[in-house]
């Protein structure tokens, strides 16, 4: 008798989950303490990572072209997405069954995460602020998107129809799918990446983001990625206690491109991946002020923003960081509730 089958037995017996089935009676264990399990053992992790991260001296530099009033961050721990992603790999593999679709998602946010960790170690290690190139992360990012196209296709239980937003309907792209999801999967992750800029910004963004596509998988009965989603937004939420400004530590390139993985993941396994624009809206809204800043520059010789992303803008403007973090929260859990009648209502 194996010690998962254990542990969920004295759950069930004590109220803490229950059983329920999908339309083809598949069963799968509901935790509803899950996402109070994943913040508390956050939690502990954060005490214990906190001081090793501090000892190791992984202090994050600060870009000197950035906002003076994050150069007092320096020596902030960064790497801190260590601290989720331990924390769902444990509890995961306790409280899903095992299927297909939960090893891509895993696959997503731990291969991820170790290209930022490459970069994190490069600039921590190595004193190289900028870390991996441009050319050499892209490369990356391409083969692990790669990667899930190979097992999404090879696997019989998952399509690779879109759902078509406003029309309501699946979709095949053909072969065209390919290059589409790797430009929705990298462009997410990178999204991401750009949206941590800010003490829990990008955390708490994507805290909202799961809580829409843990609805979504419910209604549409996939309840092992409802399972995942529950995991990660507890594990997230526990995190950003350190997170938060003043932050402790950061969550470095290891926790936001496996952030960037998972929730672009989700949404391709869920058919969903032209709900990101929506879903996604802060992620989508960062990356725009990026490239809307470059071309400005580069064909006109002028700036649009006082600094990019978004966010910068706002506190070059003279917003304090918790007022920019408080309000970009707004402002995502609006686009998730339009996302939400867009497609689900």
């Amino acid at each position: 008798m194996s010690g998962l089958y254990v542990f969920r037995c004295i759950a069930l017996k004590y109220g803490i989950c229950t059983f329920l089935y999908t339309e083809d009676n598949s069963m799968y264990t509901i935790n509803w303490m899950d996402k109070l399990v994943n913040f508390i053992i956050a939690l502990i992790l954060g005490r214990i990572f906190l001081p090793i991260l501090r000892r190791l001296k992984a202090g994050q530099s600060i870009r000197e072209d950035g906002p003076k009033s994050h150069l007092k961050k320096s020596g902030t721990p960064t790497m801190g997405g260590l601290i989720f992603l331990i924390t769902i790999l444990i509890t995961t593999l306790i409280f899903t069954n095992f299927k297909l679709s939960v090893f891509m998602l895993l696959f997503a946010t731990f291969a991820f995460a170790g290209v930022g960790f490459i970069d994190d170690y490069i600039k921590v290690v190595k004193k190289r602020n900028l870390g991996l190139t441009a050319i050499q992360k892209l490369l990356l990012q391409i083969l692990v998107a790669l990667i899930l196209l190979i097992y999404q296709y090879n696997s019989k239980n998952l399509h690779t129809m879109v759902f078509i937003p406003f029309i309501n309907q699946f979709c095949s792209f053909g072969i065209f799918y390919i290059p589409f999801i790797i430009f929705v999967v990298v462009g997410t992750v990178n999204s991401v990446n750009l949206t941590d800029g800010l003490d829990g910004l990008s955390s708490g963004v994507t805290i909202i983001c799961l809580g829409f596509f843990a609805i979504c998988a419910y209604k549409l009965q996939r309840m092992e990625i409802l399972l995942f989603c529950i995991c990660l937004l507890g594990a997230l939420s526990g995190f950003l206690i350190y997170n938060k400004y003043p932050a402790k530590v950061f969550m470095g390139d290891t926790g936001s491109l496996a952030l960037g993985g998972a929730v672009s993941a989700i949404a391709v396994l869920l058919n969903l991946p032209l709900a990101l624009p929506l879903a996604g809206g802060v992620y989508f809204i960062e990356t725009l002020s990026v490239i809307i800043q470059v071309v400005s520059f580069k064909t006109r010789g002028k700036r649009v923003f006082l600094m990019s992303p978004l966010h910068h803008h706002f506190e070059q403007k003279g917003w304090k960081e918790q007022k920019v973090v408080l309000t970009f929260y707004l402002v995502q859990l609006i686009f998730c509730i339009i996302a939400y009648f867009i497609i689900l209502g």
